[in-house]
């Protein structure tokens, strides 16, 4: 079976559609969100119908896909920037919508493929904390009864894996190769990173984000996971940014949530 795993596409309908046409080509199975569909860009509506469409979904809320639905117009430790887009996008959505985005899990065990998603961390999965070292990725592996756990939430690519003591290495390391950076000079190309996944091993992967990406690579990021052969794929495409901050701008929302994407920041 063939798992594409994404998470963040924060309503930027052309990096969802390269994502989903490659996905086509590979013959995905099964499709696994990890949260935030909406916020920050400018189709919410059409990319929250897309991926509610897709068959074998398995989806689990993040947190603009909860401030979005809940009615919370304080929003704590959100800046004015997404604030501003959350209020947009909750106009923007259907009760009906508003109703499925409240209503998805926090976090869900996929027992088929041995993995568990969530948005956040397993350890406070609704209080929206991140993953950015071997620190944060120990109190999750505390929580972590799969070998494999995927997360989003950062918009960063990172990968840790923790190993059995008796193998000799570190027990939790971070894996360098997933967070590798491209060195600037070519971002209107695809490229891909693949990661075999061990027996014994267990891993805790952040896919990055298809709509918002913040590691200075402007391209929509993503995996897909054959479980046949063991083996994760991390993918970075192109998109057509300029049409995205054109929506963006005739939308009237905030000119930072435009300007960063092109930038991957």
């Amino acid at each position: 079976m063939k798992y594409a795993i994404f998470s963040d596409i924060h309503g930027n309908l052309e990096a969802l559609d390269v994502m989903l046409a490659l996905c086509r080509e590979e013959n995905v199975d099964h499709y696994v969100c990890l949260g935030d569909v909406v916020g920050y860009n400018a189709n919410p509506k059409e990319c929250l119908d897309i991926v509610r469409g897709l068959p074998n979904l398995t989806i689990v809320k993040g947190n603009h896909d909860e401030y979005a639905s809940n009615g919370d117009n304080e929003m704590e430790g959100f800046n004015p920037h997404a604030k501003a887009a959350v209020l947009w996008t909750r106009a923007q959505l259907t009760d009906d919508d508003l109703r499925y985005l409240s209503e998805l899990p926090m976090r869900l065990t996929i027992k088929g493929a041995n993995m568990t998603i969530v948005h956040a961390t397993l350890d406070g999965p609704d209080a929206w904390g991140y993953i950015f070292d071997v620190h944060n990725a120990a109190d999750n592996f505390s929580y972590q009864f799969t070998q494999l756990c995927f997360c989003g939430h950062s918009h960063v690519p990172l990968a840790f894996s923790k190993r059995p003591i008796a193998m000799g290495a570190r027990p939790i390391e971070e894996i360098p190769l997933w967070a590798s950076e491209n060195d600037g000079s070519d971002f209107k190309t695809a490229d891909m990173i693949q990661l075999p996944v061990e027996q014994s091993v267990k891993y805790l992967i952040n896919v990055g984000s298809v709509g918002q990406p913040r590691n200075r690579d402007p391209r929509a990021s993503f995996c897909i996971y054959d479980t046949e052969q063991k083996l994760l794929t991390r993918y970075r495409l192109p998109y057509d940014v300029a049409l995205t901050q054109q929506k963006i701008r005739e939308a009237h929302l905030p000119e930072r949530l435009a300007a960063r994407l092109e930038r991957g920041i």
